[in-house]
């Protein structure tokens, strides 16, 4: 079993960062795959990375690469998203999720066998 709890979240304007953590629990951690998933008012899921259990790979959707970047530290059951050159198209819920699948499975449609709550990323222009 594992939880994910989102933080991090918030208000920053066009051009900002912002830095997202997920914690998990639970002991087996290192094996599971970690990814972010947004959702913006009116728009379907969209995925954002993943990242795989021991951090050695990580895979982005087109339209954050370059600006945003995953990483995860294992001893503290946690993985990150750098967010820089933030826009108004950034704006979203954005989730963490945990699944056992390889990452090249990870897409959108992907239902990932743990979820957390999300949090709220507001982008102003």
């Amino acid at each position: 079993q594992v939880q994910l709890v989102e933080s991090g979240g918030g208000l920053v304007q066009a051009g900002g960062s912002l830095r997202l953590s997920c914690a998990a629990s639970g002991r087996t951690f290192s094996r599971y795959n970690l990814g972010w998933f947004r959702q913006a008012p009116g728009k379907e899921r969209e995925f954002v990375g993943v990242i795989t259990g021991s951090g050695g790979i990580v895979k982005y959707a087109d339209s954050v690469k370059g600006r945003f970047t995953m990483s995860r530290d294992n001893a503290k059951n946690t993985v990150y998203l750098q967010m820089n050159s933030l826009s108004s198209e950034d704006t979203a819920v954005y989730s963490c999720a945990a699944d056992l699948r390889l990452y090249r499975a990870w897409g959108a449609e992907m239902e990932c066998e743990y979820w957390g709550q999300g949090t709220q990323v507001t982008v102003s222009s």
